[in-house]
């Protein structure tokens, strides 16, 4: 694939909880939940954390190469959190510091993970799903935990797979990453499919139970975040 620089899109905001939820509902409606990953080389791993005692925010992007097994770039950027963490609000806590660590990157990546909810959200409507309107591009969820929904414990085989849903729908899978360790679970975000989101996870997993780019991005944010002063 080609690789150009970062385009963001304008898309509205919104400053209180009632008008988060509102937004999230109309947004979902630009969602398309299909796409491939087959020729994908470079794959984002964004994570966020946040200074202690302090309201700032650190975006954390990493670009893993699948071709060459490394980190390729990184970028982070700071900025003050505009309310504290709610749950299913998570993308308005998070979006600006990562668009703006998104800004720095000088190439495009192919497809990013989030370490947080795509579809699988109580308005199928998380972190990933925001962000890959923003950008344009194809991203998908890795969470560590559940969310909502429910689902039946996968098969202790690494890349054994189970669905999760919510309200009679499929949101999201619960993908064995690690044999015999607990499993992770991934929805598509925004122009990828469901299959296509699990194979790319399971691509990306090495020896451990998450994603190399989301293990890259929380390095790096935790660099960031030890250098704060």
């Amino acid at each position: 694939m080609s690789h150009s620089t970062i385009h963001i899109k304008n898309l509205p905001w919104a400053s209180n909880p009632t008008e988060m939820i509102a937004l999230q509902k109309e947004l979902s409606k630009q969602l398309i939940l299909t796409g491939d990953v087959k020729d994908v080389d470079l794959v984002a791993g964004v994570d966020c954390s946040s200074y202690k005692h302090t309201k700032v925010m650190v975006g954390s992007v990493v670009i893993w190469s699948l071709t060459k097994g490394e980190v390729v770039a990184g970028v982070t950027a700071d900025v003050v959190a505009e309310l504290p963490y709610i749950p299913g609000l998570l993308a308005f806590r998070e979006i600006p510091a990562l668009l703006e660590a998104f800004k720095k990157l000088d190439v495009m990546p192919d497809i990013v993970i989030c370490d947080g909810q795509g579809t699988a959200h109580t308005r199928g409507f998380g972190i990933a799903c925001h962000l890959g309107l923003y950008l344009g591009i194809p991203t998908l969820g890795c969470g560590k935990s559940l969310l909502v929904g429910s689902y039946e414990m996968p098969d202790n085989p690494k890349g054994s797979v189970s669905t999760l849903t919510y309200k009679g729908t499929e949101v999201g899978r619960v993908v064995r990453t690690r044999t015999n360790v607990k499993p992770v679970f991934v929805s598509p975000g925004h122009l990828v499919g469901m299959d296509e989101a699990v194979k790319l996870v399971l691509k990306t997993c090495t020896k451990y139970r998450l994603p190399e780019p989301i293990r890259a991005a929380h390095r790096l944010a935790g660099d960031e975040m030890f250098n704060f002063v």
